[in-house]
C-alpha cells in the first residue's frame, strides 16, 4: 500500500475510534455524509500527517491533548484569579469612561443643535447677500448707463469755451472729437433720442456744432489762401502745417457737409490756380533755354547747298551731322530722375539744352508735384478723385505749350528720346504706385507717334524726291547724305534696342530701300564705272562702321550693306585688274578655263610671248600703281589695304593659271627665262601687307 492510502487509512480509524470514545456521543445514528469531503481536506494537513507518520497511538495522543487542555485551564483560571484587583480597577474605569463619554454625548448634542441653528441663518444670510449682489450688480449696471449716458449728453463749460473762444490747436482738435462724439451719440442712439434730458441739451450741441463748422471753414480757408503766396514751398506747408489739421476735414465730412464742399472747392480753385502759375512760370523760363536742333529743312535728303540753310546763319548741314547722329544726347535716358533743370542758374550759366532735355525736366516736375498733391489728397481729404480737378489747370498749361511746340518740332530724334522719356517715367510712376498720370502720359504719347511718323516721313520723302544733279558732286568719298542716313538710322536703332518697336523696323527698312536707290541714282552720275564702284565701296563702309557702333540691333540691317559691299569690292578688284592687266585677264578667262573644248584654237608661243614679257617687265610698277590707286580712292585706309590685298591675290591667282597655261603650250619652256617666279610676287605682296 502507498504511504498516502495507508495515511487515508489510519486517518479514518483515528476519527472512528475518536466516535465511540466519545462519551458524550448521542446514541442516534451518525451520519457520515460528507466525511468523504472531511478527509480530502485533512490530506494535506501537516500537523495530522505528523502524528501519522510517528505511528503514536491516536487513543493515546488523544488523552494527552485532553491533559494539556486541562492544565492549560487551570493556568488560565489561576491567573484570572491572580489579575482579579486589575480587572476590578479596569471595570471601574471604564464605567467612568462611559460616564464621561454619555457627558460628552449630551454635550455635543448641544452643540449639533446650535450649529444646525447657525446653518440655517447661514443660508438665510447667503440668499440675502445673492440678492443684495443682484441688486448691486443691476445699480451698478444701471450707473454705468447713466454716467456713460451724462458723460456722453453733458456739455461741459471748459468744452464750451474753447469751441467758441479758443484758437485752433491741439486743444481745440480734441474737443472737436468730444464734441463729434456727442452729436453722433444722440444721433444713433434711439433711446437717447427720447430723453428729456436731449430736449434740453440738443440745441446747445447744434450751436456749438455750427459755430465749429464756421470757425473750421474761416481757419482752413485761411491756410489755403497762405497757399497762393508768391515763393510758397507749398509742399512744407502742406506736411509741416496742414496735414495737422486734417481733423478738421473729417469733421465737417461728418457734421458739416455743405460747409466741407465749399472747403473743398476753395482748395481746389487755389491749388489750381497756384500750380496752373507755377507751370507756367516754369515753361515760360525753360522756353529761354531751349537749342534748336532741326528744321524743315534739315532732312536726310536736302542739298546742303539749300538756301534756307544759308539764311539760318549756321554751320551747314553737311558738317554738322549732330542734327541726326545721338551722340551724347542719348544721356537724357541715363538720368531720367535726375532732379529738374533750375531755370535761373542755366540761363545765368548761359546754358542752353535740346528740347528733350526740356521736356525730361517738365514732365520730372510734373511726376514729382503730382505724386505729392496726389498723396496729400488722400491723406488730408481722403478722396483721390480730386486730383483731376486740382490738375485740369497745369494740365491744360502744359497742353498749350506742347502744342505749340510739337506741330514746329522737325527733330526726329529729339522725338523718339521724348517717345523714351515717357516711357521711362511710366515705369517710374508703377514703381511709385501712383496712378494719377497714366491718362496723361498715354495722352502725351500718343501725341508724340504721329509727330514722328510725318517728320520721319519728310526724311524718307527726301530721299526718294532728292535732286539728283543738286546732290551729286565729283567725288568718290562718302556722300553726306549717306552719312546722314547712317547716323539717323545708328541713333533711331540705338533707341529700339531694349524697346523692339517692331512698326519702327519697318519704317527703317523703308528708309534702307529708299537711300539703297538714291545711292545707285548718285553713283551712276560717275562717267567712270571704277569711280562709280569706289563711291558705292566708300559710302557702304562708311555706314557699315555707323551701324557697328549702334551695337547688337542694327544687325539686319548691317549684313545688307555688308554683302552689298563684298560684291562692289569683287567688281572694283576686277576692274582694277583690268586697268593695269587686261591682256592677260583676258587672255587667261579665254584660254585657260577648264572647258577647253570650246577654244577654237590652241594659243602659241607666239600668242603669249608678249604677254609673259609684259608682266615682267612691268608687274611692280603696276603694283605700286594700284597701291597708290587705292590709298586715293577710299577714305578708310583699313578698307582700302584689305581691297589692295584681295586685288593681289586674285593677281596672284590670274598669274598662276597663266604659267599653267604656259606648260601646256608646245614649245612654252623656251619662256620660262621670262616668268616671274611665284615667290618673288608673293614676296612683293608681303611686302604690301607689311605696309598694311
Amino acid at each position: 500500500m502507498q504511504d498516502s492510502e495507508k495515511q487515508m487509512f489510519d486517518l479514518g480509524l483515528f476519527v472512528g475510534d475518536l466516535a465511540l470514545d466519545d462519551e458524550d456521543a448521542s446514541s442516534d445514528d451518525i451520519s457520515l455524509e460528507g466525511l468523504q469531503e472531511e478527509l480530502e481536506e485533512c490530506k494535506n494537513d501537516e500537523e495530522v500527517a505528523n502524528i501519522l507518520s510517528k505511528g503514536t497511538k491516536l487513543r493515546e495522543y488523544t488523552k494527552g491533548v485532553e491533559n494539556n487542555v486541562r492544565q492549560v485551564e487551570l493556568n488560565s483560571i489561576q491567573d484570572y484569579i491572580t489579575e482579579s484587583d486589575n480587572l476590578v480597577l479596569l471595570h471601574d474605569q471604564i464605567r467612568d469612561c462611559d460616564i464621561i463619554l454619555s457627558q460628552m454625548e449630551t454635550i455635543l448634542s448641544g452643540f449639533q443643535a446650535e450649529i444646525g441653528s447657525i446653518s440655517s441663518e447661514i443660508k438665510s444670510l447667503q440668499e440675502k447677500s445673492m440678492d443684495m449682489g443682484l441688486k448691486l450688480k443691476n445699480r451698478k449696471g444701471a450707473e454705468s448707463k447713466l454716467s456713460k449716458f451724462v458723460e456722453d449728453v453733458i456739455v461741459p463749460p471748459r468744452m464750451v469755451d474753447i469751441l467758441i473762444d479758443g484758437e485752433v490747436n491741439d486743444e481745440y482738435l480734441r474737443t472737436l472729437e468730444l464734441l463729434s462724439r456727442k452729436l453722433k451719440f444722440i444721433e444713433v442712439d434711439s433711446m437717447v433720442k427720447g430723453s428729456k434730458a436731449l430736449k434740453d441739451i440738443q440745441p446747445e450741441l447744434e450751436r456749438l456744432r455750427q459755430k465749429a463748422v464756421a470757425k473750421i471753414f474761416e481757419f482752413i480757408t485761411q491756410k489755403f489762401y497762405a497757399l497762393r503766396k508768391p515763393k510758397t514751398n507749398i509742399q512744407i506747408l502742406q506736411q509741416s502745417v496742414l496735414l495737422k489739421y486734417k481733423y478738421v476735414i473729417h469733421f465737417l465730412k461728418e457734421h458739416g457737409k455743405e460747409i466741407y464742399i465749399e472747403v473743398r472747392a476753395v482748395y481746389v480753385d487755389t491749388m489750381n490756380k497756384v500750380l496752373s502759375a507755377h507751370f507756367r512760370a516754369y515753361i515760360q523760363a525753360l522756353e529761354k533755354l531751349q537749342l534748336d536742333i532741326a528744321t524743315a529743312t534739315d532732312l536726310i535728303g536736302v542739298e546742303t547747298r539749300s538756301t534756307a540753310f544759308l539764311l539760318r546763319g549756321r554751320e551747314p548741314l553737311k558738317y554738322r551731322s549732330a542734327v541726326f547722329a545721338l551722340g551724347e544726347r542719348i544721356n537724357i535716358l541715363k538720368e531720367i530722375d535726375q532732379p529738374a533743370l533750375i531755370p535761373h542758374i542755366a540761363e545765368a550759366n548761359s546754358v542752353k539744352y535740346p528740347y528733350e532735355v526740356l521736356f525730361r525736366s517738365l514732365h520730372k516736375l510734373l511726376m514729382d508735384t503730382a505724386t505729392s498733391e496726389y498723396l496729400f489728397c488722400d491723406e488730408f481729404f481722403g478722396e483721390e478723385s480730386m486730383f483731376q480737378e486740382i490738375f485740369a489747370g497745369p494740365f491744360q498749361v502744359i497742353d498749350e505749350h506742347f502744342n505749340t511746340i510739337l506741330p514746329n518740332y522737325y527733330d526726329a530724334i529729339g522725338l523718339m528720346l521724348m517717345i523714351r522719356i515717357i516711357h521711362q517715367h511710366q515705369l517710374i510712376m508703377f514703381k511709385r504706385r501712383i496712378p494719377c498720370l497714366d491718362s496723361y502720359l498715354d495722352k502725351v504719347n500718343i501725341s508724340l507717334w504721329p509727330r514722328f511718323k510725318m517728320v520721319f516721313d519728310m526724311h524718307l520723302n527726301s530721299l526718294r524726291n532728292a535732286n539728283i544733279k543738286a546732290l551729286w558732286e565729283d567725288d568718290a568719298y562718302p556722300h553726306y547724305v549717306m552719312r546722314r542716313y547712317a547716323e539717323f538710322t545708328a541713333s533711331l536703332v540705338h533707341l529700339n534696342v531694349e524697346y523692339g518697336d517692331g512698326q519702327l523696323d519697318l519704317n527703317l527698312e523703308r528708309l534702307r530701300m529708299a537711300v539703297d536707290e538714291l545711292l545707285v541714282k548718285l553713283a551712276k552720275t560717275f562717267i567712270k564705272s571704277k569711280s562709280q564702284t569706289v563711291f558705292l565701296i566708300n559710302n557702304y563702309d562708311m555706314t557699315i562702321a555707323i551701324l557697328k557702333e549702334a551695337g547688337a540691333g542694327g544687325g539686319k540691317m548691317q549684313e545688307h550693306f555688308e554683302e552689298l559691299l563684298k560684291s562692289n569690292i569683287g567688281v572694283y578688284v576686277e576692274e582694277l585688274l583690268l586697268e593695269h592687266f587686261g591682256d592677260l585677264i583676258r587672255f587667261v578667262k579665254t584660254n585657260a578655263s577648264e572647258d577647253t573644248s570650246t577654244t577654237t584654237a590652241k594659243p602659241s608661243v607666239a600668242d603669249v610671248d608678249p604677254l609673259v614679257k609684259d608682266f615682267a617687265n612691268r608687274w611692280k610698277v603696276a603694283i605700286e600703281l594700284m597701291h597708290k590707286d587705292v590709298i586715293t580712292s577710299f577714305s578708310n585706309f583699313l578698307c582700302g589695304m584689305e581691297i589692295l590685298k584681295a586685288a593681289l591675290t586674285q593677281l596672284l591667282l590670274y598669274y598662276t593659271r597663266l604659267s599653267e597655261s604656259v606648260k601646256k603650250i608646245p614649245g612654252g619652256s623656251a619662256l620660262n627665262k621670262d616668268l616671274v617666279s611665284i615667290s618673288s610676287i608673293l614676296f612683293e605682296i608681303k611686302k604690301y601687307s607689311r605696309t598694311f
